[in-house]
């Protein structure tokens, strides 16, 4: 059974002079249509174009004759009384204000498009420079995660060997990129943003200081697959970096350099240097391929699954809530300190103690020492004389 071919759709601009000549509003082709004017102004800017039925439905009413734009309507001719006579007259009236008014709002959007036009950020062809949002903040942040996460797993298990910490790596960058989802939503490269944050975590050196990653985990199943993991062990944290990207993940090497914070030359550098040093260990995988085959099977061997969605941005919500209340913790601390400094500081003038003076005509203190040759003298004197008097007691001679 053959189709008969669908009347192809005018150009923007030949919809919008269509719709003028039939006159008739963008309100009423939506009305017409049964679509929202909105919808109606961004097919005549080229912004969107209707699909389907819609627009078959939409082709049809531009291209009709104009003859049969309006169609009379007769009314039936019944008992006419000056009351209905009159509510029509009013209803007329009301009809024809709304009309004004609409043709008016129709005019203010026209300038508005034009003034688009003008300042380029609506290009002729009916692409906007505006973004026109498709999709709600979770929305987009869920097809990131979906779209990224198995495979950022994957990549940070290749640079830890520890399948926890490459998990946790990664719920760590998406929660940071929750968190700064202004920035990341218009980065030119969202991906990399997440990428890049996760490497960072999964290499930090105060890992080795919590008592969950001291002991290393179990190696792989497959003789091949633990022979090349200790080799990327082995490589310093930036080489081995630089070759995931490079051969594992397939970045070219202005990218690799960019992201690791180096010239393309020490980029290269390294990546040259990291395959010595693999092709020394295990000289079957001396060709570029062969390594990019083996480090694609290592990092599928594991089963690492990521998180929901869901419960990283649950969990980024909460840290970042917990963070805003210690923030006020210690503000409102710190201001209970302040306070409590002002209520105890001294709020009057304390003149400061007099300086010492030296008093005169007191005796120097005694200090036990031998005694003189007077004393001596005095002393044996004094025993030898005979005491009159009451009894009294006599020092003992030593």
């Amino acid at each position: 059974m053959t189709q008969s071919p669908a009347t192809p759709l005018p150009a923007p601009k030949e919809r919008r002079r269509l719709r003028e000549n039939r006159s008739l509003s963008q309100a009423d082709m939506a009305t017409r249509l049964g679509v929202s004017r909105a919808t109606v102004r961004s097919w005549e800017t080229g912004r969107s174009a209707p699909r389907g039925r819609m627009r078959e439905a939409y082709t049809r009413l531009l291209t009709a004759d104009p003859a049969d734009a309006r169609p009379e309507m007769s009314t039936p001719q019944e008992d006419v009384t000056p009351e209905l006579v009159g509510a029509g007259r009013g209803a007329k009236q009301k009809r024809a204000a709304r009309v004004g008014e609409r043709s008016r709002r129709d005019r203010a959007e026209e300038r508005l498009t034009e003034e688009l036009l003008t300042e380029g950020w609506l290009a002729e062809d009916g692409h906007s420079g505006l973004p026109e949002p498709s999709l709600t903040p979770a929305q987009a942040f869920d097809a990131l995660y979906a779209f990224c996460a198995p495979a950022l797993v994957r990549q940070a298990y290749l640079l830890t060997g520890r399948r926890e910490l490459a998990r946790e790596s990664v719920e760590r960058a998406f929660q940071e990129a929750w968190y700064r989802w202004p920035e990341v939503a218009v980065d030119p490269d969202p991906a990399g943003w997440v990428r890049a944050t996760a490497y960072e975590y999964a290499l930090s050196p105060w890992h080795r200081l919590r008592p969950r990653y001291r002991h290393p985990e179990a190696p792989p199943s497959g003789a091949a697959e633990r022979a090349l993991l200790d080799v990327l062990l082995e490589l310093p944290p930036v080489y081995r970096r630089t070759l995931v990207l490079y051969d594992g993940v397939g970045l070219g090497l202005p990218e690799t350099a960019a992201e690791t914070e180096a010239s393309t030359p020490a980029a290269a550098n390294r990546v040259l240097h990291a395959r010595e040093a693999v092709a020394a260990r295990l000289p079957e995988l001396s060709s570029p391929e062969d390594l990019h085959r083996r480090l694609t099977e290592l990092a599928s061997a594991e089963r690492l699954r990521a998180a929901k969605p869901r419960t990283v941005r649950w969990y980024g919500e909460r840290r970042a809530q917990q963070w805003t209340r210690a923030a006020i913790a210690f503000t409102v601390l710190l201001i209970g300190v302040t306070a409590l400094t002002l209520v105890t500081a001294p709020d009057h003038y304390e003149e400061p103690l007099a300086p010492p003076e030296t008093i005169h005509g007191l005796p120097p203190k005694a200090a036990p020492g031998p005694l003189s040759a007077a004393e001596l003298k005095l002393r044996a004197r004094l025993r030898s004389q005979e005491m009159n008097g009451p009894e009294r007691l006599i020092p003992e001679n030593r």
